[in-house]
């Protein structure tokens, strides 16, 4: 039998793990923390649940599919609650939209904040729908490993104007800058500035109208966990707390991985979910492609990074959605702040994440667990000590949730702590704290982001945010798909 490994155990790992070993091939997993997720990492404090995020789970039927290839249930593993409304959206002016499926609710929505763009959203809607069929469905699953792949979806990406950022292109069907923020902001959630991302991406709307938003109970982790579960009852093999320091090779070929504790194994195809700077500036370190790489990486935009506040509160708030979008007095400033200035602004945006409205097991009774997360530079563009300013960063958070939602938030504080840059970097590898690996740039996708499989290091593989199509629990997912293709036909 053939023996496979894959170094990281976040879901585009999972994802390509289980599909190898599905297939037959002798696979083993390696995961440096003591948990499988990656970012989707979870910690319990004072009886509270946090889960590190991602919070939004879109297109289970990707999901789904993982188990299906077995003959097992996904239902067996993991329950999926539905999320309702999607997001509420929260403007300083006191301008509320809640965005979700819902067709009658949702143009209910449209109708009471932006009257005069009904039709706009109609056209934006069949957009949307057109970029999702070229952009996910037909490419969201393939390998673009040489330029003529990249050429021959040209025509199609050019006849949907991919040249054109999200927000432009929304703007260009809907006038009012509520509407146009609400069509826009999800790139943020994969790591894009929707002023510069690639309007493919508003494929996302599709995504959403089509399956929905879901949590998975209990937890995104647990989302994580049930697909560990699937890979080992499928007779793969997991090891935990175990770091990778070396991608062995010879010629042109990778060889053995190497952990932390001395454990070394031969494999005849070897995968990293890893950070693709980590992956070649340190595992690869022994071979050249590795160097020629990480010099190369250098050159590339890599996405902000994230400030995490997470907090337990006495007392529920039903009247809070399960997400809530806080946003900031600017929008287009403060994204420029953010992408490219490199500083700290002193306004910013929130992303409220309120899962026990939806389940309440990821807290006490009578009690709530939330995190608000704020974009932030990453260190390379922003390198100031975390140390000093994320105390001060939280408070500040922290306050503005209050000002916005809880007036008497300090009061209700059963425990809290925060996450900056420099735990991305210390815990997931991550170059310079980014957030999703590449940013989701028109130059930087397809083609032109990690491939899946390595152009000189012949039986060494890719998966994750850094290959195509990118971030997010569908794009990883996706990419494993691709990545699995290749792998079991250079295995057979």
């Amino acid at each position: 039998m053939k023996k496979a490994c894959v170094i990281g155990a976040g879901f585009g790992g999972l994802s390509l793990a289980i599909r190898l070993q599905s297939a037959g091939i002798d696979t083993t997993l390696v995961e440096a923390r003591d948990k499988v997720g990656g970012r989707a990492y979870v910690w319990e404090r004072d009886g509270f649940t946090f889960d590190a995020g991602p919070t939004v789970i879109t297109d289970p039927d990707a999901l789904r599919e993982l188990w299906t290839l077995s003959g097992h249930e996904m239902a067996d593993d993991v329950d999926l609650m539905p999320v309702m409304p999607f997001y509420r959206l929260n403007w300083t002016d006191g301008v509320t939209f809640d965005y979700s499926n819902d067709e009658i609710t949702l143009r209910r929505e449209i109708n009471r904040v932006a009257p005069r763009d009904v039709p706009g959203y109609d056209e934006f809607v069949r957009y949307a729908a057109g970029v999702y069929q070229e952009g996910y469905v037909k490419l969201g699953h393939e390998a673009f490993l040489d330029f003529s792949s990249m050429v021959k979806a040209a025509p199609a990406l050019a006849r949907y104007q991919a040249w054109r950022s999200v927000y432009s292109m929304v703007s260009h069907f809907v006038k009012d800058e509520h509407l146009r923020q609400a069509l826009s902001f999800h790139t943020l959630l994969v790591g894009g500035n929707p002023m510069t991302t690639s309007a493919i991406y508003a494929l996302i709307h599709k995504l959403e109208k089509d399956g929905g938003v879901w949590w998975a109970r209990g937890g995104t982790n647990k989302l994580a966990q049930g697909m560990a579960r699937l890979f080992e009852r499928l007779g793969g093999q997991l090891r935990l707390g175990e770091k990778v320091v070396q991608i062995h090779t010879l010629g042109d070929q990778v060889t053995e991985v190497e952990t932390d504790s001395g454990w070394k194994q031969r494999f005849d195809a070897i995968a990293s979910n890893g950070d693709l700077m980590h992956t070649y500036r340190d595992l690869l370190s022994g071979n050249q492609r590795g160097q020629d790489m990480a010099h190369k990486l250098k050159k590339k935009r890599f996405s902000p990074s994230l400030f995490v506040v997470h907090f337990g509160l006495e007392g529920t708030w039903p009247g809070i959605p399960h997400h809530t979008i806080l946003f900031g007095p600017r929008y287009k400033g403060l994204l420029d702040d953010i992408f490219e200035h490199g500083v700290l602004p002193r306004d910013f945006s929130i992303y409220l994440h309120h899962p026990t409205v939806t389940d309440p097991s990821m807290a006490p009774a009578g009690k709530s667990t939330f995190y608000a997360l704020v974009p932030v530079a990453n260190m390379g563009k922003l390198p100031i000590d975390w140390d000093e300013a994320g105390p001060i960063l939280e408070k500040r958070v922290l306050a503005e949730v209050g000002r916005r939602l809880i007036p008497d938030i300090d009061d209700r504080i059963v425990t809290r702590f925060h996450y900056a840059p420099p735990d991305f970097e210390r815990d997931l590898g991550a170059y310079n704290g980014n957030g999703f690996s590449l940013e989701p740039l028109l130059t930087q996708s397809a083609y032109f982001r990690g491939h899946n499989r390595d152009d000189k290091l012949k039986n060494f593989y890719l998966v994750g945010a850094g290959t195509h199509p990118g971030a997010g629990i569908p794009g990883v997912v996706g990419s494993a798909k691709a990545t699995a293709r290749l792998m079991l036909d250079a295995l057979k």
